[in-house]
């Protein structure tokens, strides 16, 4: 089983208070002008005419060669994932880039596969089942953006 996992709360409120992105910068605020912009907090499109906030974002512990920093979208207001189910953000694309990473949060070589939605899970369970893989991050497969994080459950 496999548990998806969207930006860290805290990460996320500091944001909304005012802390600095991936770049030392605040982020910006907008008002989502579609109605599947995809929050990277609680993996739910933010609706048209809600406002949200637009950031760089790096979902690793420290900069290093293979910690990609992107832009994301996240819910203006506090919001929350619940871990359990398939994100509705992985249902806006056709297909998405999935990697896989090691402990020390380095690319797996052989891993990245531009993967159906329907596959996913599928995929992501095959990944986590090697043992030297400790988690799969999933991003756009057009624009690279980074969407969720999956792991193995405990």
């Amino acid at each position: 089983m496999t548990v998806y996992h969207g930006m860290p709360q805290a990460n996320a409120d500091a944001l909304r208070a005012g802390g600095p992105d991936a770049y030392g910068a605040a982020a910006e605020r907008a008002i989502s002008d579609v109605a599947g912009n995809p929050c990277r907090c609680c993996l739910k499109h933010i609706p048209k005419g809600a406002e949200m906030l637009i950031a760089a974002y790096r979902p690793f512990t420290a900069p290093q060669p293979y910690a990609e920093t992107g832009p994301i979208f996240l819910c203006a207001t506090p919001c929350q994932n619940d871990n359990a189910a398939f994100p509705e953000v992985l249902t806006t694309s056709p297909d998405y880039l999935l990697k896989g990473y090691s402990p020390d949060e380095r690319i797996v070589y052989g891993t990245g596969q531009i993967t159906v939605s329907s596959e996913i899970e599928g995929y992501a369970s095959a990944l986590l089942a090697r043992p030297e893989i400790a988690f799969v991050d999933v991003r756009s497969a057009r624009k690279n953006c980074w969407q969720v994080r999956i792991t193995r459950s405990s």
